[in-house]
């Protein structure tokens, strides 16, 4: 098998693993085979491999790379690739939308979906305490983000957050002192977590610089908070 078959098998293993685990939440083995594979697949793939798991051409996954629609990342290489996690979520998304009905343009309905909900985001959700400077600032759009994801919590998203603090602290990548209180938070019923989520303090604020909840927005809604929260 070569390297982007392996590649791509990785990747719908672990689709298949993320359905598993709402089927069955909180199975820490199901975690623990899905680490696995993330740490073998890698946290980025390139713009053909995503191309290719989502079933539409390189050209046309550029085209919505190119609006600011997908969110992208550099590797150590330069090479502007996907990350993961968002391309399993539109992965997701495309395949419900094919599921209703055939679609020559497979990425559109997602992505009109996500600019409309970029724009019904709340003035509210995007206002900004007092603060001054970039420290400030982080915490402004940290909070806002947080906001909008509180509104919309739901039990498979307390899920997929309990998944990325597994595979966190099997890596070595937070703090154990966060990692207790997320897990604790997690734990708790999805309108305590909302509170969580949202509570304005310093305390807070140092809890969402490390959240698990990080990515769960689309790019059209992270680059409202960045372009409003300021």
């Amino acid at each position: 098998m070569g390297v982007v078959d392996r590649k791509q098998e990785l990747f719908e293993h672990i689709v298949r693993l993320r359905r598993a685990g709402r089927e069955v939440p909180g199975n820490e083995d199901i975690s623990a085979v899905r680490v696995n594979l993330e740490r073998e697949l890698g946290e980025t793939v390139s713009r053909r491999m995503a191309a290719r798991v989502l079933g539409v051409s390189h050209t046309a996954l550029g085209r919505w790379i190119a609006s600011g629609d997908l969110p992208v990342v550099l590797s150590a290489t330069g090479r502007v690739e996907i990350p993961v996690p968002a391309l399993i979520d539109l992965r997701e998304s495309v395949e419900a939308d094919r599921a209703d009905a055939p679609r020559r343009y497979a990425l559109a309905p997602t992505m009109s979906r996500n600019r409309a909900a970029a724009e019904r985001m709340r003035s509210d959700d995007l206002k900004s305490p007092d603060h001054k400077g970039g420290h400030g600032r982080a915490s402004a759009r940290s909070l806002a983000y947080h906001r909008v994801v509180a509104r919309r919590l739901r039990r498979p998203m307390v899920d997929e957050a309990r998944h990325v603090l597994y595979r966190w602290r099997e890596q070595g990548r937070i703090d154990p002192r966060y990692a207790g209180r997320w897990g604790d938070v997690l734990d708790r019923s999805v309108p305590a977590i909302r509170r969580v989520l949202v509570e304005e303090s310093s305390e807070a604020d140092d809890l969402r610089q490390n959240s698990p909840f990080a990515g769960m927005l689309s790019e059209a809604e992270r680059r409202r908070i960045i372009s409003e929260v300021r």
